[in-house]
């Protein structure tokens, strides 16, 4: 999956019982393709011993809070869904 910059994206709700790097606060929430950072290692299989392949996008996602504030996060293109 490769996500054009400006595409809206949801943050996957998915039970994950180990190690993430999506924090818990954005799942579920609809965001916005601010960039990618390129390709690299899944920490979420290094952390227990894996290689981390296949290697993941990593893209900078924008969700707008309220009083005009926005928050920018870090997010694997595996846990990114097609908004609705």
């Amino acid at each position: 999956m490769s996500l054009p910059l400006g595409t809206t994206v949801r943050v996957s709700t998915r039970q994950h019982g180990r190690h993430h790097r999506t924090p818990g606060y954005v799942q579920g929430r609809l965001g916005r393709i601010e960039r990618a950072h390129g390709r690299f290692r899944n920490p979420e299989t290094q952390a227990y011993g894996g290689d981390g392949l296949p290697e993941q996008e990593l893209y900078l996602v924008s969700f707008d809070l309220p009083g005009g504030d926005r928050l920018l996060a870090d997010v694997f293109e595996h846990w990114l869904e097609a908004a609705e």
